[in-house]
């Protein structure tokens, strides 16, 4: 058995088509999916980095075939505004934040260094938290 990487990845969000939107428009991921299957509606909806299409995210609504009581506790997480989700990594985090802050975007923390790079926080539109980082070399066992 060999696994050769991560695939898919999942984020929950309140509306996926608003989601879709949110992701393709503002960050400029691209659509890899959106069925709806079965008879009870389930739309299947995937979203990728245009250079990493390899790992799609899929935006998810909690519900089943989640148990209810984690469903709703995921439903409470975003409606919150506390919901973590993606680490997207970037080349510069200042120009990222510039560009997206243009674009409407919600940063709960401007860019910010940290011992492994720049890093900012972005919320998208349901809720979840982005990490965005530009990274540098770390050396975790040298302390801080």
């Amino acid at each position: 058995m060999t696994i050769t990487n991560v695939s898919l990845v999942t984020v929950y969000v309140t509306d996926q088509s608003a989601a879709k939107e949110w992701y393709t428009e503002k960050l400029g991921f691209v659509e890899t999916a959106d069925v709806t299957m079965g008879d009870n509606g389930f739309r299947w909806v995937t979203v990728a980095a245009p250079q990493h299409p390899e790992l799609e995210v899929t935006l998810m609504i909690p519900g089943p075939p989640l148990d209810e009581n984690l469903a709703e506790a995921i439903r409470r997480s975003l409606g919150s505004g506390t919901q973590g989700s993606l680490g997207l990594r970037t080349d510069n985090c200042q120009k990222t934040f510039e560009e997206l802050t243009a674009k409407g975007v919600e940063f709960v923390q401007p860019p910010a260094e940290r011992p492994y790079g720049v890093e900012a926080i972005v919320r998208d539109n349901s809720g979840n938290w982005l990490v965005l980082v530009e990274p540098r070399e770390f050396d975790p066992s040298a302390g801080q």
